[in-house]
């Protein structure tokens, strides 16, 4: 699923620090940053972002204020030097609260956080175990929990499950923006891969029920952090 992001901040730095940020996750979508909440109120109303990067000590409006006076808002994370605020932010059920400075893995777990609050909460996507694809002019049932991985062929895709593997003339993009983000990750260009069926992480690699599979450097700390959370236990 991909996320289509907007910043309001007043700090020049704090923008370009965030913009480098989004540039380094894939499927978050920059559709505008901006220095004053009144400036962006067109742009709100107009883009509908998915996702707002809200700063709140800014002039003449606070974010916290501006939030309130919003119909409709988009998913937010407070990103803010001051701490004292976080109280009125989760009041607001904000996805969270990022105190600056904060580093890229802070931040990939917030954005985590919305992925997985949209993925919950889209309309679209009914909830069912199981999708139909066409393979050799017959539609073939696939079960969600039976997917290990969903690997690109150049024009097809293959599934790969528990029982077989099923060959498709499918994109890789349409694959990836159908499976629930709750449950699947991208990890290369050339794979998507079941959260829960990762069995072991060595190097630049992956492990899936005796498939190895590689991992995009630029997807890596994006997929350790979706792939341990909190259940990582060390000394």
């Amino acid at each position: 699923m991909n996320l289509r992001c907007m910043i309001i901040d007043d700090e020049p730095l704090a923008r370009k620090g965030l913009r480098e940020y989004l540039a380094d996750t894939p499927g978050l979508e920059l559709t505008g940053e901006y220095e004053h909440p009144a400036a962006a109120l067109p742009a709100l109303s107009a883009d509908k972002p998915d996702l707002l990067f809200l700063d709140i000590r800014m002039p003449k409006i606070n974010g916290v204020d501006f939030l309130r006076s919003l119909p409709h808002p988009p998913m937010v994370i407070f990103t803010t030097a001051h701490s004292e605020y976080a109280l009125d932010a989760f009041e607001l059920n904000v996805i969270d609260y990022l105190v600056k400075p904060f580093s890229f893995e802070r931040y990939l777990k917030a954005v985590t956080k919305a992925r997985d609050f949209a993925a919950r909460h889209r309309p679209e996507q009914p909830a069912a175990d199981h999708f139909f694809i066409k393979c050799d002019n017959k539609l073939e049932k696939v079960m969600y929990d039976d997917i290990l991985f969903v690997e690109a062929l150049q024009n097809y895709i293959a599934v790969h499950t528990k029982q077989r593997k099923f060959v498709t003339y499918l994109t890789f993009k349409a694959m990836e923006d159908y499976l629930p983000v709750s449950h699947f990750i991208k990890v290369h260009k050339s794979f998507i891969v079941s959260l829960n069926k990762i069995d072991s992480i060595d190097g630049q690699d992956v492990f899936v029920a005796g498939h190895q599979l590689p991992v995009s450097r630029s997807l890596k700390d994006e997929v350790m952090a979706r792939v341990l959370q909190d259940r990582y236990l060390r000394r």
